[in-house]
């Protein structure tokens, strides 16, 4: 788990993602940092919504909060269309919005478990 003083890690458009997701009550905000094991990003950010349209409006407020950040737009967008499963490709950060059913599924964090994991409390500010 992070330890105190580790949110500083975090790099600002991905703090500014996970404020966005929370601005829709997105929950179980969850930040893995991938870089060291994968080479194509340095981040996952992973929320859940309890329907798919929720879903697909968090997806939207993220890239929107990205935005207003002063970052670009995604790269590259999928699952849009089902929304069970959406996923923002920001390059340095991808964020995986999942409607609920779906993340239990697949369990990304235990795919993940060996890399650390930072968590954000209801307003989308890191918790330590």
């Amino acid at each position: 788990m992070n330890s105190p003083g580790s949110s500083h890690n975090l790099p600002p458009l991905l703090l500014a993602a996970a404020r966005g997701a929370a601005d829709l009550q997105s929950t179980n905000l969850v930040a893995l940092d991938v870089g060291d094991v994968l080479g194509i990003t340095d981040w996952f950010l992973v929320a859940s919504s309890s329907n798919t349209r929720q879903v697909r409006r968090v997806a939207e407020e993220v890239e929107a909060a990205v935005k207003k950040a002063g970052g670009e737009g995604p790269l590259r967008i999928e699952g849009m269309e089902d929304a069970t499963w959406i996923l923002l490709d920001f390059g340095i950060f991808v964020v995986h919005v999942f409607h609920e059913e779906t993340r239990a599924f697949y369990d990304i964090e235990r795919l993940w478990s060996d890399v650390p994991k930072f968590r954000f409390d209801v307003d989308g500010e890191p918790t330590s």
